[in-house]
C-alpha cells in the first residue's frame, strides 16, 4: 500500500497564488518529499528548458 500525499494540489495552487498576488513571478515549483512547498522567482530560478521528449510523447 503507499502512503497518502503530504500536500493535495489545491495546497499548490494557494502558495502560488499567494506569491503571484504579492508581485513574485513564479520561476519554478519544488516540493520534497516531506512535503514541504518551495517556490522560487524566476530571476533566482528561471523556468527549466523544455524536454525535447515531451513533443516526441505528445506533451508540447
Amino acid at each position: 500500500m503507499t502512503a497518502p500525499a503530504r500536500f493535495k494540489q489545491d495546497d499548490i495552487k494557494r502558495a502560488v497564488a499567494g506569491v503571484t498576488a504579492g508581485g513574485m513571478r513564479v520561476g519554478r515549483v519544488e516540493i520534497d518529499p516531506s512535503g514541504k512547498i518551495v517556490i522560487l522567482s524566476d530571476t533566482v530560478a528561471p523556468a527549466a528548458d523544455p524536454n525535447p521528449w515531451d513533443a516526441a510523447i505528445g506533451k508540447a
